[in-house]
């Protein structure tokens, strides 16, 4: 059939204008927000976070009325820091380092101005921090000057190429990034000072200098409301979840009383004593560092959890109680999952501890018999 010259002229003139059209409305398709007809936006999770202030031979015959009141409300105030964050829609992240900054400005707990001090009477601090959504995490080893060395931690992971920076060449670092430095008498306690002499004195080693700036010791018998062992494994870290169904870890520390300096203990060693996967759990942990080193112990209840399936609480009494425990492995862990699960586990006879679930109240407990 011979086809008009007109018609042949309209179909060239309006074929493009089609295409045009169809392609502003596909691009206007992929491009406009979203709308109620749209895929729905995934569903908010129930936040929830759980904390540690260190393990070791916590027991009621040790422990003043006193004392015990002070370390829970110790843990109640970093626990309450964290379900701040949480409830108001922020980042796992960004409550594990609040919880801890607040154990790290307590000098009850065995981090930051609490520490204890290094057999040459320094006080060497290690922190840690992973995010479980994106894989990446920061660690700090034998900072000395730091006032909040899980600060330093997230420093290293947002603004370093790197996962660990230690010793001065991390204090350069922190000057670098702007965080709040302090003299070493600011981490000084006299309870701490007084551990360090006495481990020192029973180890025929030599005692240090006490720190400049510092006040002179007390006159008379020094009496402390709390058995020095409390803290033998005196570490700090928390695990969280967020409604946006991320976990994040963090641990901090001043590692072991009269330790050798220049020590490094698990807390910084990703996969030893912190690590955060979506893929699994969040762990933070706390005990003999060399143990939770070879044996990769937060990595390693992370990988039940993934590969062999095993609830939380299972996966980590497997490493805790039939790993660790047989061999003198002694402390514990906190532990979180994406889906909320909750765990901790711990073979001293105590660890101070807590967990908060979003629309929950906080639950804190510190020796072996309590829930």
């Amino acid at each position: 059939m011979k086809r008009h010259p007109l018609a042949a002229l309209l179909i060239c003139a309006i074929f493009p204008t089609l295409i045009m059209t169809a392609s502003a409305q596909s691009s206007e398709r992929l491009h406009r927000p979203a709308t109620a007809h749209d895929a729905a936006p995934a569903p908010l999770h129930k936040w929830a976070v759980v904390l540690h202030g260190g393990a070791g031979v916590i027991e009621r015959s040790s422990m003043s009325p006193e004392a015990e009141k002070q370390y829970r409300d110790g843990l109640n105030q970093a626990i309450t820091a964290a379900g701040d964050v949480l409830n108001k829609g922020g980042s796992a992240m960004d409550a594990v380092e609040a919880a801890i900054e607040v154990m790290e400005d307590n000098p009850l707990f065995n981090a930051g101005r609490g520490a204890v001090f290094a057999a040459n009477g320094t006080n060497q601090m290690d922190a840690a921090i992973m995010d479980g959504a994106t894989m990446r995490a920061g660690a700090v080893a034998d900072v000395q000057y730091t006032k909040n060395p899980i600060a330093l931690a997230r420093a290293v992971m947002e603004k370093t190429q790197f996962v660990m920076l230690s010793g001065t060449g991390a204090d350069e670092f922190s000057l670098q990034a702007g965080l709040q430095q302090e003299r070493r008498s600011y981490f000084f306690t006299e309870r701490r000072w007084q551990s360090l002499v006495q481990e020192l004195r029973k180890e025929n080693l030599p005692i240090p200098l006490r720190p400049v700036g510092v006040p002179p010791p007390p006159p008379g018998q020094l009496s402390f409301f709390e058995s020095p062992d409390n803290h033998k494994y005196g570490t700090v870290g928390v695990v969280a979840l967020d409604q946006h169904g991320n976990v994040a870890a963090g641990t901090s520390t001043g590692g072991l009383t009269a330790k050798r300096w220049d020590r490094i203990g698990d807390s910084p060693i990703i996969g030893a004593g912190t690590y955060a996967s979506n893929e699994s759990c969040a762990v933070s942990g706390t005990g003999i560092g060399e143990y939770f080193i070879r044996y990769t112990v937060t990595r390693t209840i992370c990988a039940l959890v993934q590969y062999r399936h095993m609830r939380l609480q299972a996966a980590a009494d497997e490493v805790i109680q039939k790993q660790l425990a047989p061999i003198h492995g002694d402390g514990g862990v906190i532990a979180i999952t994406p889906d909320g699960q909750i765990a901790w586990s711990f073979n001293t006879p105590g660890m101070f501890r807590a967990k908060l679930r979003e629309d929950g109240k906080p639950e804190i407990a510190i020796y072996h018999d309590e829930p």
